[in-house]
């Protein structure tokens, strides 16, 4: 295929935004409780420079800087210098793939929290993430954050309520017709799961000549949404579970280490054994979970170390919970299952894509015969989306 008849993923999904950015840690928990904590921490700071110096000030947010309430949120929009209120309530939200963190929803925390994602996120939204480091795209029904650095965010519908695809305009008439079925968007988003692949530049799709390969790529791509939305929001079904007997267990009780211990995390390959902290024991861990990556570190390393801090960690970062949470053991063990069945079901994701890559395909050039391409400049902005009022800086009402 020439390059003049590749498809570039944002052809298919035009309106897309840079993944959303904290620019801290401290405003992402592993529970609700912790984050409501660390905001305690903040306000209990009266000198501006003790507050600033919790605050971890950047080129984007000071003490003073002034900005509006994030879309659906009801925080305050003063200079967090004088603020003195209650914490605002956490949300829940992906932090990259199969790991969720509690966020303090304030504007006035983060750098760049993407707005125009919030006007669109509810139940019935679904978020592609493509991070240039990941082999294929992930999805989550919450919002994205912690992934990688150029990494950008594909909202399945570019309103709420799962009104108006972001899809190209005519692309779901187009394939209709070319297949003999009716389209949905969840159908182009399953088979962008389980096919899209990273390429130069950007990520390149592939779009199949026959209905038969279509609805078995699709089939392939819905397998990994099961597992992916953690049974979370309008498209995700039961939750999927391993066989019983494949089944991680709790073998020795999890306790946090004593504090200025630094826990530990290990795995054993002989017994599939994962071991964290001083006692506590899961198997059989799959070692496909154990080795699960994402932005270039360990998953699971990741998960333990927001939940059991670093002595050597300063400033509201370093507030973690004194005792282990009977609730993050029911989390570990889903997390070992959902990425043991991400592995098996990515993997033959990657062998229908390497088997169906050189077969007939609807390329650019059938898009441009058909008037689907190019993509028009309205469809890769934001819709025009105000359900409610938004506060702006220092209480002023935005007019959009």
């Amino acid at each position: 295929m020439s390059d003049d008849d590749r498809l570039p993923l944002n052809a298919v999904l035009p309106w897309s935004v840079p993944a959303p950015r904290a620019g801290r840690d401290w405003p992402l928990a592993a529970d609700p409780d912790t984050a409501r904590a660390r905001w305690t921490a903040l306000l209990a700071a009266r000198e501006e420079e003790a507050r600033a110096a919790l605050l971890v000030p950047s080129r984007a947010r000071t003490l003073h800087t002034a900005v509006a309430q994030l879309p659906g949120q009801s925080t305050g929009t003063g200079r967090l210098a004088r603020e003195s209120g209650p914490a605002p309530e956490p949300v829940r939200v992906a932090f990259g793939p199969y790991e969720e963190r509690f966020l303090l929803p304030d504007h006035r925390l983060l750098d760049a929290p993407r707005p125009e994602l919030w006007r669109v996120a509810d139940a019935s939204q679904l978020f592609l993430v493509d991070d240039p480091r990941a082999p294929g795209l992930t999805v989550t029904a919450l919002l994205p954050f912690g992934t990688g650095p150029g990494s950008r965010v594909h909202p399945l519908f570019r309103r709420p309520g799962g009104h108006e695809p972001n899809l190209a305009p005519g692309l779901l008439a187009h394939l209709a017709s070319r297949y003999g079925r009716p389209v949905a968007p969840l159908d182009v988003l399953d088979w962008l799961l389980a096919t899209a692949r990273a390429a130069h530049p950007g990520r390149e799709v592939r779009l199949p000549g026959t209905y038969e390969e279509w609805a078995a790529g699709a089939a392939l791509g819905r397998g990994l949404r099961e597992v992916a939305l953690r049974g979370q929001g309008a498209h995700a079904g039961a939750r999927p579970r391993l066989p019983g007997g494949r089944r991680p267990w709790v073998r020795e009780a999890l306790e946090l280490s004593p504090r200025g211990v630094l826990p530990s995390l290990s795995y054993e390959p002989g017994d599939q054994a994962l071991r964290v902290g001083e006692a506590g024991v899961l198997a059989p861990v799959a070692p496909a979970a154990w080795e699960a990556h994402s932005a270039g570190e360990r998953v699971l390393t990741r998960w333990f170390r927001a939940r059991v801090g670093d002595p050597g960690e300063r400033g509201l970062a370093a507030i973690v919970p004194r005792a282990w949470p009977r609730a993050w053991t029911s989390d570990l063990l889903a997390l070992l299952t959902d990425l043991t069945l991400h592995a098996e079901r990515a993997a033959g994701c990657a062998e229908f894509a390497a088997a169906a890559a050189e077969g007939g395909r609807i390329g650019a050039a059938e898009l441009r015969a058909a008037g689907v391409l190019p993509v028009p400049r309205a469809a890769r902005r934001p819709a025009t989306v105000l359900e409610t009022r938004e506060e702006g800086p220092e209480g002023q009402f935005a007019l959009l």
